[in-house]
């Protein structure tokens, strides 16, 4: 290794860019488990960027005449100059040491970014919606994912509540592109290529989530759900992490002569506190046993605690493997109370020690083998004087023993349950407040309202007519997955950066309106155009960038539409949007929500121009994103040197700075105060003067040196 490592040190000196390449590689290898996910995390991504003037300095790539449909030149070019009066840039080749340089078209070259590199994002507004008063916005932003996840750190680093993503499942049908080619079904690198392109994303979303209380919800089916599983837990190693399967087609999809699939898997990782709430649940999500009945009213809501028979299920429930827990528990059959616990039988005996007037209790299964306990017998005298034991039904060996385990034990005394007293048996007599028992749902998922044909594909028809996106999530089973994490954080922030139909920020729409909560969905998605679709538009001689082109992308054709026309109750078109909402909070659909959205495309800047205060317009909504997303935006530099708005405050002349911090001492709902300066003392000198409650920060040094530091740099 150390030989590798000097020999790097030496091609550094001779060429920089390929030392540091060879680095990187050597790093990644080096970094590799012994056990575990291996795969070729490959070279970086690249992007197109058809919407972004050509600059000097950029990388580009030649697009194919207008027309055409092959591919064109997928090498990539460096912009040395740009003859404004020819409309021409003059190109050199990257990458091979023998020059080779020409001259090109500006409106035939694309503007190309790798993943590697540096990025000084903005935001443009494209529009917005409001029916929600001074409710924050939710947003909807248009861009490659990697690089608005890049931008969100500014925003939201370590401030996300939720994520909830849907991505791309690998099917080997056309339905994601790796450096901008499709990942086909035969190609050897196909799953690599997956898990780098995940990992790359799943890495910015740890920076985003909340590392004391959050949750990262991701779908997934049969193709890669144990690549994902494994990618997540070498990422998350100090997460919990489980995975649910869901029943979302039950006729099922054909599988080429296999079993037909009818489920996909939700993986929840858990971070800090996080777990799901306890909250009633409809009978369709208990699996009906003999306990649920037990703990069930006559209507089938649940009452009481959830007291869990003491007879081991599952693995090493038998008495060979823990021989510690097969003892007799003794029973008074009259009134119906345990009286004594026995020791743990001898190894080759198989009946109890009798006690007169007693019954005694062993750990029989069903079928006649020697089970054993949960817990051991010390354990149970304890939980017996505690009132978390108690006796079931009758049985041909006694009685069923039920106990409360610590969960359940922790939910009765606490504000979650009454307790009311105890019964004659000692065992602790207490029901939910709300006359109903709130629950945990289990792990397999069987819900009607979960079906993706009714409450995906054919609701999105009915929000917009005539328009098609494939495979679109249940409105209902989003919500419902959300909801089990932010049911009690009704400000939460909820991220989607797979977001293609919209279908997060519509279930966190409906989950406001029935609590009149504040939460907001920060949406991402791009403008890519169908596959299917393409050859026909390149047909007409169109190309990404040109408006025909465009207004078939996902973001402008589903998303942005699909969003406005939930809070509006119209379709694009004007018309009122017919049928109603079901399950939960049932109203018609043309009632709309109130609630905000802004549409944004994002944008790439210069460092240059953010640092000469050139770039302000475009980096105004992630300043507002920052302090809430929420009442007005300050978007052009105030000509007074300062300005104030409903959760911000914004000083770019320092000379104005006795009146600006007087107008922040006086304003209540002030979170931040963005100070433009290139001296630290006098903004430390005004940061000082700044209400405790307001968080002061430097521009553009906070801006630039937060995007060279998630860049390694």
């Amino acid at each position: 290794m150390s030989r590798l490592t000097d020999l790097i040190a030496r091609t550094k000196g001779n060429d920089p860019q390929l030392g540091a390449d060879l680095e990187r590689e050597f790093k990644a290898l080096s970094s590799r488990l012994p056990y575990g996910l291996n795969f070729e995390r490959h070279s970086p991504e690249a992007v197109e960027l058809p919407l972004r003037p050509v600059r000097k300095g950029d990388k580009v790539r030649v697009l194919p005449e207008r027309g055409s449909t092959k591919k064109g030149d997928q090498r990539l070019w460096q912009v040395k100059a740009i003859q404004k009066a020819k409309k021409l840039a003059d190109l050199e080749l990257l990458g091979p040491a023998k020059t080779e340089t020409q001259s090109v078209a500006l409106d035939d070259l694309v503007v190309v970014a790798e993943f590697r590199d540096t990025i000084y994002p903005g935001l443009v507004s494209t529009g917005k919606v409001e029916r929600g008063g001074d409710k924050p916005f939710h947003t909807v932003i248009n861009g490659e994912n990697y690089h608005a996840l890049k931008a969100l750190t500014y925003a939201y680093r370590g401030k996300v509540d939720a994520i909830y993503i849907d991505p791309p499942y690998n099917s080997g049908a056309k339905d994601w592109k790796y450096n901008n080619d499709y990942v086909e079904s035969d190609d050897l690198y196909r799953h690599s290529k997956w898990l780098a392109m995940m990992e790359r994303r799943l890495l910015l979303a740890k920076d985003l989530l909340n590392p004391a209380e959050s949750v990262l919800i991701v779908t997934i089916d049969e193709k890669e759900y144990l690549r994902l599983g494994l990618l997540l837990e070498q990422l998350f190693s100090y997460a919990t992490i489980q995975m649910v399967s869901s029943q979302i087609n039950p006729k099922g999809v054909s599988r080429g002569g296999s079993f037909r699939r009818s489920d996909e898997y939700l993986y929840f990782v858990m971070f800090g506190t996080a777990r799901p709430c306890r909250m009633p649940l409809s009978s369709e999500w208990s699996t009906s046993t003999q306990s649920d009945l037990e703990n069930s009213s006559e209507d089938g809501s649940p009452v009481t605690p959830d007291w869990t028979s003491m007879m081991r299920r599952g693995s090493e429930a038998y008495r060979n493997d823990r021989p510690s827990m097969f003892y007799p528990i003794y029973a008074d059959p009259i009134t119906r109370k345990i009286s004594a616990v026995g020791a743990a039988l001898p190894n080759g005996e198989h009946a109890a020690p009798p006690k007169k007037g007693l019954v005694a209790i062993l750990p029989i299964r069903k079928d006649g083998s020697e089970g054993r306990w949960q817990i051991g017998a010390s354990e149970l005298e304890s939980r017996i004087k505690q009132g978390r034991v108690r006796l079931g039904r009758s049985t041909s060996y006694g009685f069923v023993v039920n106990y409360l385990p610590d969960g359940a034990y922790a939910d009765v005394i606490s504000e979650k349950f009454l307790i009311q007293g105890y019964a004659d048996d000692g065992s602790v007599i207490a029901f939910s407040e709300a006359g109903d028992l709130s629950r945990v749902a289990s792990t397999q998922w069987k819900i009607a309202s979960h079906n993706a044909s009714e409450n995906g594909s054919s609701l999105l028809a009915t929000l917009l007519p005539k328009r098609k996106f494939p495979f679109p999530k249940s409105l209902y089973a989003v919500e419902d997955a959300l909801r089990f994490f932010v049911l009690e954080k009704k400000d939460a922030v909820v991220l989607d950066f797979f977001s293609g139909s919209g279908t997060t920020a519509h279930a966190v729409m409906r989950l406001n309106r029935q609590d009149q909560g504040k939460r907001r969905c920060i949406s991402i998605t791009n403008n890519e155009v169908a596959a299917d679709e393409q050859k026909a538009l390149r047909e007409q001689f169109l190309r990404p960038g040109d408006a025909d082109w465009e207004k078939y992308g996902i973001c402008d054709f589903i998303t942005k539409p699909r969003v406005k026309a939930a809070i509006t109750g119209k379709t694009p078109e004007g018309g009122s949007i017919k049928g109603d909402y079901k399950f939960t909070d049932e109203f018609p659909i043309a009632d709309g929500f109130e609630e905000n959205a802004e549409f944004f495309t994002l944008t790439y800047e210069a460092k240059s121009a953010v640092n000469h205060n050139l770039a302000y317009a475009r980096i105004a909504p992630l300043l507002w994103l920052r302090a809430g997303a929420q009442g007005l935006r300050i978007d052009k530099l105030p000509p007074e040197g300062w300005a104030l708005v409903n959760t911000y405050g914004l000083l770019t002349e320092v000379d104005a700075a006795a009146p600006f911090i007087n107008a922040v001492r006086q304003a209540k709902a002030l979170r931040v105060a963005y100070i433009v300066t290139d001296d630290d003392r006098r903004f430390q000198a005004i940061a000082q003067q700044l209400p405790r409650a307001v968080e002061p920060v430097r521009l553009y040094e906070s801006y630039l040196t937060n995007f060279s530091f998630s860049n390694g740099e």
